[in-house]
């Protein structure tokens, strides 16, 4: 969305000699390998000093930027067709190379589209909203592959019902005597231990952080984790979560080696008078437990605006902290909830909620102290700006100008999966 060409279509762009390169910044980049799984044309691949991306076969799709937890993959080189920065070239840097001066040919001058694309990027949007203008300032990469800090599970409480088809877990790490400083709205990596089935060591896991900056407890040096136990993939073939079960089976007292924190723009805004607006599903609800929980402490202060929350799972007892959001009066939190498999009940999915909340939630969207937190499984994303476009049609508002105008003001944040 926007004025600007969207990154696919820079990257397919024909005009002239130039193109728009993507890049990974091995100094930044974590080796976590989110960026190779997410990748739907496997345009990413990696040796054991960098990961690269191919050329020849990225087609700018953007998928793997947004799941990034440093921004290593948001850089972007304007090359020559002809002479690209070659698989071999990047497996060797070090650093990321500077944007070359580039001879213009003599039909014409550098394609505009590509000079303003890359003039994003150097001003460092490049794909990535900024935060909102009144976050707190973020820590990020305190501790990196080489260097995890060491955390010890204080508490490990399963969220789902006995008879729940989802194992989520609420898990408490204690960092004890190490600094380990969050937002809420960011996230921490996991280090697995042992080996593949290739003989290397797992690739870090990323986990967002579900309890508020002052810690699980406050004034304890601790956060909380929401995690589900993954026992199938997507298609619901058996597949076995490395992270998961790794964290879902730690007792009391065991460690758990941790890098990061990572994340400096999925944040909430601090200045009185914000309203919130969340939509998530399943253990997207970490961020928007962490926010609830930061406004909740401070409720004595009168300083928050709106807190409007959807939530979706098949059934209430598949739903993480349905309890504890049962419990919060209505004047703090709006709470809509939808279940798509409860018995007797019609498919409620959060996009019909917003559906039916549809002139209190363009209210929302209009009001420039009100930011807008998506967080899920992919397959939600599309389904969710699909409602905000209906109500604000229903609205007489044009969605097609309201979204990229949040994305501009750092109101509209995403977090898919």
């Amino acid at each position: 969305m926007g004025d600007a060409p969207s990154l696919s279509d820079a990257a397919r762009m024909a005009s002239g000699d130039y193109a728009v390169q993507h890049l990974i910044d091995p100094e930044i980049c974590i080796r976590c390998n989110t960026c190779e799984a997410t990748c739907p044309v496997k345009a990413i691949t990696h040796d054991a000093r960098n990961y690269v991306v191919d050329f020849r076969v990225c087609n700018g799709c953007n998928a793997c930027v947004p799941p990034c937890p440093t921004g290593a993959i948001d850089n972007w080189r304007q090359v020559a067709k002809a002479m690209p920065f070659t698989l071999d070239e990047q497996l060797s840097w070090d650093t990321l190379p500077a944007q070359a001066e580039l001879e213009v040919t003599a039909g014409g001058d550098f394609p505009a589209e590509v000079r303003a694309l890359t003039e994003i990027a150097t001003a460092g949007q490049g794909g990535a909203v900024a935060p909102p203008w009144s976050a707190a300032h973020p820590y990020v990469n305190l501790y990196p592959i080489a260097k995890p800090a060491l955390a010890t599970v204080a508490g490990n409480f399963r969220l789902t019902g006995d008879q729940a088809s989802a194992d989520i877990r609420h898990i408490v790490l204690d960092f004890g005597s190490t600094a380990f400083p969050v937002l809420e709205g960011q996230s921490i990596g996991i280090v697995p231990p042992g080996q593949d089935a290739a003989g290397r060591a797992h690739h870090v896991r990323l986990y967002s952080i579900a309890s508020p900056r002052d810690g699980e407890r406050p004034r304890y040096n601790n956060l909380a984790l929401t995690v589900k136990r993954v026992t199938t993939d997507h298609d619901g073939r058996p597949a076995r979560g490395v992270a998961s079960n790794f964290l879902c089976d730690r007792a009391i007292g065991d460690t758990v080696q941790v890098v990061g924190p990572y994340g400096t723009s999925y944040l909430m805004p601090n200045h009185p008078g914000s309203s919130i607006l969340m939509v998530c599903t399943g253990t997207g609800s970490a961020p928007m437990r962490a926010m609830t929980e930061r406004r909740r402490r401070r409720m004595a202060l009168r300083e928050g605006g709106t807190l409007m929350l959807f939530f979706g799972a098949r059934s209430p007892e598949e739903l993480p902290y349905f309890g504890p959001l049962m419990k919060l009066p209505r004047e703090f939190i709006d709470v809509n909830l939808a279940f798509s498999r409860q018995p007797g009940h019609p498919k409620t999915y959060v996009q019909d909620l917003i559906r039916s909340r549809g002139a209190d939630v363009v209210r929302l969207l209009r009001d420039g102290n009100c930011y807008v937190y998506l967080c899920g499984l992919k397959g939600m994303e599309a389904g969710v700006l699909e409602a905000f476009a209906a109500v604000c049609a229903e609205q007489g508002v044009d969605w097609s100008a309201l979204g990229p105008e949040l994305l501009r003001q750092s109101r509209l944040h995403i977090e898919t999966y």
